[in-house]
C-alpha cells in the first residue's frame, strides 16, 4: 500500500565542527514520524527508482534506526500491552526495536492465530474517551515501532489495540476455521455494537443479546453481517462541503461505500452514500501549521482534508472532508480498492492484477485500459512500476542544504 511521507519542518543545526546541516522532521500519515539529515534522505531518495529498495531489510533497518534515534530509545527488552476489542489486553515481551509487523506475529502466536491470517488483522493506535467511546487514530505500518509509536504519540489516552484489517464483510468467512480468529471477529462484533458503529434494527438488537447470552458467537456473527454497518471504521464526527460548506458530518467506511450522516446547518440530518466504483481518485492535503517555532518542531495543528473525485449524474465532482483522521479514511478507502481488485480477479482467472498487501504481493493481470490511479501516495511493496515524479521524501533540492 501507498503511505505519505511529508516534511513539512526543517531545522539548520550545527555539527561538532561547527559547519551547519539540515534536520527535517518526517511525519507519516499525518504523524511526526522521525528526525534525520539531508544527506540520509538525499541518498534515499536517489535509490527510489528502484522498487526493490523499498522492500528491502536494508531499508527497513534505515528506518528502524532513524525512530530509535529520534527518540533516544535504546534497543532493549520491553513489555507491551496489546488490546483486544473486548478490553482486556495481551501482554507480549518485545524489543523496543520490534516493528508492528514483528509486534502483530508475536500476539498472534500468544493468541493461538494462525500464521497464514495475519494479513486479516492490524496494530492501531486507538484513543479511549472517558465517556467510553473509542476512537481509531491510526494504522501502524509494517515498519513502524510499535514501542516508540505509543510513546511519542501527543493523542491522550492512546493504547495499541488489535482489530481486523478489512473492510469487506464476506472476507470473514475466510477466517472462520480458526478459533482465535473467530474469537476475535465476534469480540470486535460486539464492541462494534456497543460503540453504535454497527446499527441493528431493534429486532436485531433483541436477537444478538440473546446470542450473546447464551455465547453463540457463530449465530451472533451470522446475524451480524446482516447488520447495517457491519465491520464499518466510524470516524470522529467532522465537517465537509456537501451539500454546502459547513456541514457536520459522521462517516462510515466499509463495503465498497462511504456512509455520511450530514448535519446541516439548520440543523437538519440526512444520510448519503458515496460508492467505490464512481470514486474516480483522492488526495490528502496537509493543511497544518506548525504549533512551536522555538520547541522541538514536532507539533503541528492536524488541520486536513481529504478531497474525492465523485461521478453523480454524469458529472465528475469534488467533495471534501475536513477531518484530523484523513490519512486513516484514505488507508481505508485503499484496502476498499485492494479488496475489489483482489475479488475480481479471484473471479476471472484469465484476468491478473496486481493487489500491494501488507508486505506480501498477490499477483494478478489485470489490461492497461482498466487501470486506475486511485491515490495519490507512494506504494509500498508493490511491483508496480514507479510513477513519474513519485519519491519517499518529497522533492529536496541542494537549496536546501
Amino acid at each position: 500500500m501507498k503511505m505519505h511521507f511529508c516534511i513539512p519542518v526543517s531545522q539548520h543545526r550545527p555539527d561538532a565542527l561547527g559547519s551547519r546541516y539540515v534536520l527535517y522532521s518526517v511525519y507519516l500519515d499525518g504523524f511526526f514520524f522521525c528526525k534525520v539529515r539531508y544527506s540520509q534522505l538525499h541518498r534515499w531518495n536517489e535509490q527510489t527508482a528502484d522498487p526493490n529498495v523499498l522492500r528491502s531489510d536494508v531499508f527497513v533497518e534505515f528506518l528502524k534506526l532513524v525512530q530509535l534515534n529520534t527518540f533516544n530509545t535504546a534497543i532493549m527488552k520491553a513489555f507491551l500491552d496489546i488490546f483486544l476489542p473486548n478490553g482486556r489486553c495481551a501482554r507480549v515481551e518485545i524489543l523496543t526495536s520490534d516493528t508492528a509487523e514483528r509486534v502483530l506475529e508475536v500476539v498472534s502466536h500468544k493468541l493461538g492465530l494462525c500464521r497464514e491470517l495475519l494479513s486479516y488483522f492490524g496494530l492501531f493506535l486507538i484513543r479511549f474517551c472517558k465517556e467510553g467511546k473509542l476512537s481509531v487514530v491510526k494504522k501502524l505500518v509494517d515498519f513502524e515501532l510499535p514501542y516508540i509509536s505509543l510513546q511519542s504519540c501527543e493523542v491522550e489516552n492512546c493504547k495499541i489495540g488489535l482489530r481486523k484489517w478489512y473492510l469487506d464483510p464476506s472476507l470473514d468467512a475466510m477466517l472462520m476455521d480458526c478459533q482465535a480468529a473467530g474469537d476475535l471477529l465476534y469480540m470486535q462484533a460486539v464492541q462494534d455494537t456497543e460503540q453504535e458503529w454497527a446499527k441493528p434494527t431493534q429486532a436485531q438488537r433483541e436477537e444478538l443479546e440473546a446470542l450473546q447470552k447464551e455465547e453463540n458467537q457463530t449465530k451472533f456473527l451470522e446475524l451480524s453481517r446482516e447488520v447495517l454497518h457491519y465491520g464499518y471504521i466510524q470516524l470522529d464526527p467532522c465537517t465537509c462541503d456537501h451539500p454546502e460548506p459547513g456541514c457536520g458530518a459522521v462517516l462510515s467506511i466499509g463495503n465498497n461505500e462511504i456512509s455520511c450522516c450530514i448535519t446541516l446547518p439548520d440543523g437538519q440530518t440526512q444520510d448519503v452514500t458515496f460508492q467505490m466504483n464512481r470514486v474516480k481518485c483522492w488526495q490528502v492535503t496537509f493543511l497544518g501549521t506548525l504549533l512551536d517555532m522555538d520547541g522541538p518542531q514536532r507539533t503541528l495543528n492536524q488541520n486536513l482534508e481529504l478531497r474525492f473525485q465523485y461521478s453523480e449524474d454524469s458529472q465528475w465532482q469534488w467533495f471534501v472532508i475536513y477531518t484530523k483522521q484523513a490519512f486513516l479514511l484514505s488507508s481505508c478507502l485503499k484496502k476498499m480498492v485492494s479488496e475489489k481488485m483482489a475479488k475480481a480477479a479471484a473471479e476471472s482467472p484469465e484476468m491478473q492484477i496486481e493487489v500491494p498487501e501488507q508486505g506480501r504481493i498477490k499477483k494478478h493481470l489485470v489490461p492497461p485500459s482498466q487501470q486506475k490511479n486511485y491515490s495519490m501516495f507512494l506504494r509500498r511493496k508493490s511491483e508496480i512500476k514507479r510513477a513519474e515524479g513519485d519519491c519517499i521524501f518529497g522533492t529536496i533540492t541542494e537549496e536546501d542544504l
